[in-house]
């Protein structure tokens, strides 16, 4: 428990300053490409990254792995609080300057890198939680992170509404500092060693793809939630300008909060009831349930739909992580566990910056202006209603209609029914040990 709660004051903190980031950059220049880019150049580095984060935590014991992953991070915060103490805000906000830039990529890297705990966590859990079990510890696992997301949502809008950035990375470098003292007084004694891999030097790639393919059916899986990640990049890219339009920063932190509560029902009800005798299954119907509130949630400029939209997309998210979690934990044994994981966050978070990067400048340059203009508002409002934002609410409508697709189709391969066996079949084997 001590090492989830730390692993969940890390994630409190490296999303805090990467969402008040997002905020504050747009605030200051209303550019959805900016705040596109940003979160497109978060999951891109996670992609770039996530190979060579499971080669180190199948390499090395998963405590030491934490405790590396938080000290790079505290010293990355530390460089970002210095170029913000050196430059001019207004020399920062120059988009067309290196600085920003450079400012923004210091302060991800640091959130990218404390992601390495979270694989090290994914597989911390297989090392202590029974097999039965596990899908309840993902489930909990799930809704501790969804207390933390809330906590960064209130904090995130409150602290650049009223302290401004600067403040920001003083309460950020406090909160890491102190993770971080912590996370080195924790033990873990069930795992006196590192478990023996046969992973090689820092990149191992051969060895991911080996690990994945030698499950039936588990590529396929990865893939599925690459498409899923590939579509949800749209909402990564613009529930914020849309959540920024509606309400003061300081609200938006606080209604993001409001609806992250989602998180943990989500996670206390997998906590509770498990994810039945077929992840795969229930991650599936998840996917459906999300992609018809991706495509309502916003059909009409009205503030409570937005919210509770939200609140309903945070509720599933657990059952789609926890599935898959689950299903990796079973069919793969633990000594590959780590590749397997960092292979799958590779694909999955390589998806999302693609379509951010491509719909940001689509939805600035096209999309808004023809949905603003009187032309466009007259032939949308039947379908969409009327307001500033309904061009993102157009976008998002397309998003969610072809995550539906996806999900039911995805129920008719025989790829479904193949992880589905190979699930059943170890899950019986185990019981049987």
């Amino acid at each position: 428990m001590g090492i989830l709660v730390n692993t969940g004051v890390a994630n409190i903190t490296t999303s805090y300053l990467w969402f008040a980031l997002t905020f504050w950059a747009y605030l200051e220049t209303r550019n959805v490409i900016a705040t596109g880019v940003i979160g497109g150049a978060y999951m891109l580095l996670i992609a770039l990254s996530s190979i060579s984060f499971g080669t180190f935590v199948d390499r090395y014991r998963k405590l030491a792995v934490m405790r590396f992953s938080a000290a790079f991070t505290l010293g990355m915060f530390v460089l970002a609080g210095v170029v913000f103490l050196l430059l001019p805000e207004a020399t920062l906000l120059d988009l067309t300057q290196p600085w920003f830039w450079i400012f923004t990529v210091i302060i991800l890297i640091g959130a990218v890198v404390e992601n390495l705990r979270n694989i090290a966590l994914s597989t911390t859990v297989t090392i202590l939680i029974e097999p039965d079990r596990r899908a309840n510890a993902n489930g909990l696992v799930g809704m501790v992170q969804g207390i933390m997301f809330i906590i960064t949502s209130v904090l995130s809008g409150l602290s650049v509404g009223l302290v401004g950035m600067g403040g920001t990375i003083v309460v950020a470098l406090g909160l890491t500092a102190l993770a971080f003292a912590h996370l080195l007084t924790l033990r873990m004694p069930e795992e006196v060693r590192a478990a023996a891999t046969d992973a090689h030097g820092s990149f191992d790639l051969r060895g991911s793809f080996a690990a994945v393919m030698a499950i039936t059916g588990l590529f396929a899986l990865i893939l599925f939630s690459t498409f899923n990640n590939f579509v949800g990049g749209v909402y990564m890219a613009l529930m914020d300008p849309y959540g920024l339009e509606m309400f003061p920063v300081e609200l938006w932190g606080a209604y993001f909060a409001l609806g992250a509560t989602g998180f943990i029902l989500g996670g206390a009800l997998i906590s509770k009831f498990g994810l039945g005798k077929n992840p795969l299954r229930t991650m599936l119907i998840a996917v459906v349930i999300m992609g018809v509130i991706g495509a309502v949630f916003t059909i009409r400029e009205w503030a409570w739909l937005y919210v509770l939209g939200i609140w309903l997309y945070l509720v599933l998210i657990p059952f789609i992580e926890a599935a898959e979690q689950t299903v990796i934990q079973r069919v793969v044994p633990l000594p590959r566990q780590g590749r397997v994981f960092g292979l799958a966050m590779a694909f999955e978070a390589g998806a999302a910056p693609i379509t951010a990067f491509l719909i940001a400048p689509i939805a600035e340059l096209w999309i808004i202006p023809y949905a603003r203009s009187a032309e466009g508002s007259a032939q949308l409002a039947p379908l969409l209603g009327e307001g500033t934002s309904r061009g993102i609410a157009l976008i998002f409508l397309i998003a969610g209609i072809v995550i539906i697709v996806a999900a039911l189709l995805a129920f008719l391969t025989p790829v479904y029914r193949r992880v589905s066996e190979t699930y059943a079949r170890t899950a019986a084997e185990a019981s049987t040990t």
